[in-house]
């Protein structure tokens, strides 16, 4: 499988709230050179993260130890600018399984359906009451159903739906990726063109 399976995730959650976060600054393009999707996660938001001396900026949330978790708070329209899958990457390899936003630039958002980051779009009044639930307790939790496309704020019940694909849904519950879909259909595809007259 391309990655894990993703059906509830149960977690703390990190706050970023900052409008128009574009991929170059989720991986800035220094860091393109590799064709794998491994080891971007030492360089996501490698410019906020860290000084020229390469030493960590103690005032950036990732370097905060209060805040951690699998998902990802964002500002409105998250991963806008250039198209780079390895934006996406850097989310997934450093250990992200979801991004709440209350919205996303769409290839960026497809990006991260290929690769098993969930994207959930909410309103922005209730990503709002996400940040504020962290504000208040940075060990607040969130679950976010994928089979049920529901955000949750474990503390107060508070929940909200969110849009997906159902191609996209039913690859994600699966863990596969769009080569991965089509291997678990080999047989079907095979009995199909054993049946085409030559």
């Amino acid at each position: 499988m391309a990655y894990d399976k993703f059906e509830i995730l149960k977690t703390t959650a990190v706050p970023l709230p900052i409008e128009n976060v574009d991929t170059d600054q989720i991986i800035p393009a220094r860091f393109l050179k590799a064709t794998t999707r491994d080891g971007f996660g030492d360089n996501l938001f490698r410019d906020w993260r860290y000084n020229s001396d390469n030493t960590p900026k103690q005032d950036f949330i990732l370097n905060n130890p209060l805040y951690g978790g699998k998902i990802l708070v964002g500002g409105k329209n998250f991963g806008s600018g250039s198209s780079r899958e390895h934006a996406a990457w850097a989310v997934y390899d450093y250990g992200f399984r979801c991004v709440i936003s209350s919205f996303f630039a769409d290839i960026f958002k497809n990006n991260c359906l290929n690769i098993g980051v969930l994207p959930a779009q909410v309103s922005a009044a209730f990503l709002d009451k996400i940040f504020k639930a962290i504000e208040a307790d940075p060990n607040a939790e969130f679950e976010v159903s994928l089979p049920e496309q529901t955000v949750t704020i474990v503390a107060t019940g508070e929940q909200e739906s969110f849009d997906i694909n159902s191609y996209k849904k039913g690859n994600m519950l699966n863990g596969f990726d769009d080569i991965d879909y089509l291997q678990s259909m080999k047989d079907e595809i095979k009995s199909f063109a054993e049946k085409l007259p030559l």
